[in-house]
């Protein structure tokens, strides 16, 4: 099929697509706010687009667990300059990382063409209505509760039954808003209101995602769960287990790996689709 972001069409299945992570931020759990300046945003999302990033990925507002909720005005002041900036700068496409339709909208404005909403589990059309009238792409993420709270107790029968079940609900009211499954992304959010064996049953039941005929996205970049598997505390030692991640998203079907390391994020991918015997993806 082909994924429709606004002026750009990207053909899937194809290679695996590496959506690199910019967040301009204070409280970032994996980079520390080391980005938070418009300045040093731009430079590193540059410097991503180089190590081979297919689509950068902008937020504002972190959504750890019991991160404190941005004000919109305050999370459009520090996304909007950068993708301003970037557009005329990179050829890939820019997605905002966002929960807010006000902030979609200026992302949009701005030259964003995907909107990445961790909240795609909320009742209220608004977010949808400036998607549908954008012609952006969304990327639909299943999340139990609220950034802060989503941690506190997640709670499950079968997880991966509930969030296909959550996916087959959303696709038809996405349709009913005016977005089309060739413009939907799905992503489990890993993570986003799961405990550890949450997670790992996603992780070993990815593929059954693939059959909404809609790119799979997966997010695992230096997430605390590696962490407590692996013994790896801080982000900085949480890329082999990441990776280890990715590959295994590559073989059940994901399109799009999310990732704060790109290059060896692109490494492992492309070398993943390799051993499958996806020759036309080699680099």
């Amino acid at each position: 099929m082909m994924l429709r972001a606004g002026p750009y069409q990207l053909q899937f299945p194809g290679k695996t697509l590496i959506m690199g992570v910019v967040n301009v931020t204070p409280d970032s759990f994996s980079d520390g706010g080391r980005f938070f300046s418009t300045e040093n945003a731009v430079e590193h999302a540059l410097e991503l687009a180089r190590q081979g990033a297919d689509i950068l990925d902008i937020g504002g507002e972190s959504t750890r667990p019991k991160a404190t909720p941005v004000p919109a005005a305050e999370e459009m002041k520090r996304v909007v300059p950068v993708i301003e900036r970037l557009i005329g700068l990179i050829s890939v496409p820019i997605s905002v990382d966002t929960m807010k339709p006000s902030v979609a909208k200026e992302a949009l404005r701005a030259g964003a063409s995907i909107v990445n909403d961790v909240a795609a589990n909320r009742q209220d059309p608004a977010m949808w209505e400036t998607v549908a009238h954008s012609g952006a792409a969304y990327v639909c993420m299943h999340m139990q509760g609220t950034p802060e709270n989503m941690q506190e107790n997640p709670s499950y029968l079968d997880v991966t039954r509930e969030v296909n079940e959550f996916f087959g609900k959303r696709l038809e009211i996405l349709e009913k808003h005016g977005i089309g499954r060739e413009r939907i992304i799905l992503d489990p959010g890993i993570g986003f209101g799961k405990n550890l064996e949450h997670n790992l049953q996603l992780l070993q039941q990815l593929e059954s995602f693939t059959k909404w005929g809609c790119p799979l996205l997966l997010g695992v970049s230096r997430k605390s769960f590696i962490g407590k598997i692996t013994g790896a505390q801080s982000v900085e030692e949480r890329l082999a287990g990441s990776l280890a991640c990715a590959s295994l998203g590559v073989r059940a079907g994901v399109n799009i790996i999310r990732t704060h390391d790109v290059q060896a994020t692109r490494q492992t991918v492309r070398m993943t689709e390799a051993i499958l015997g996806h020759k036309e993806f080699r680099e």
